[in-house]
């Protein structure tokens, strides 16, 4: 019988004050796709950290809170496959506010959970250069 790991997002692991996010914004690794802007900054914690932002561009607070809980749980999921010592600051793209439909663009767990992972993995090979 295998034992799977359970993988909890506790407040240790999230960023939560403003001088964090500055910390992380200043050390300039930034990675960017359509969907994704990652900031990515080393920490002492020797666990992965995630910050949040959305705008209020985006929709109401049920859109964004939607899109934030959207990218904990892919941050959640994936602990086992990013490096650990680093902070991560994800903010969504204000291109996809560019688009004016009716209904607000929530993308779908597959496609931020590659987009997060493809980032990661540029922010990373830049971190090593």
């Amino acid at each position: 019988m295998t034992v799977m790991k359970r993988l909890g997002f506790p407040k240790s692991a999230r960023l939560v004050s403003n001088e964090q996010f500055r910390n992380v914004l200043s050390y300039k690794n930034r990675s960017s796709s359509n969907l994704l802007t990652l900031y990515m900054a080393g920490n002492d914690c020797a666990r992965p950290r995630l910050g949040v932002s959305v705008g209020k561009a985006f929709g109401n607070a049920v859109v964004r809170n939607r899109l934030k809980r959207l990218v904990r749980e892919v941050f959640r999921q994936s602990q086992e496959q990013i490096p650990a010592d680093f902070d991560y600051l994800l903010i969504f793209s204000p291109k996809l506010t560019k688009k004016k439909t009716s209904k607000p663009f929530v993308p779908t767990f597959e496609l931020v959970n590659k987009a997060f992972l493809d980032l990661v993995a540029r922010a990373t090979q830049r971190e090593k250069k």
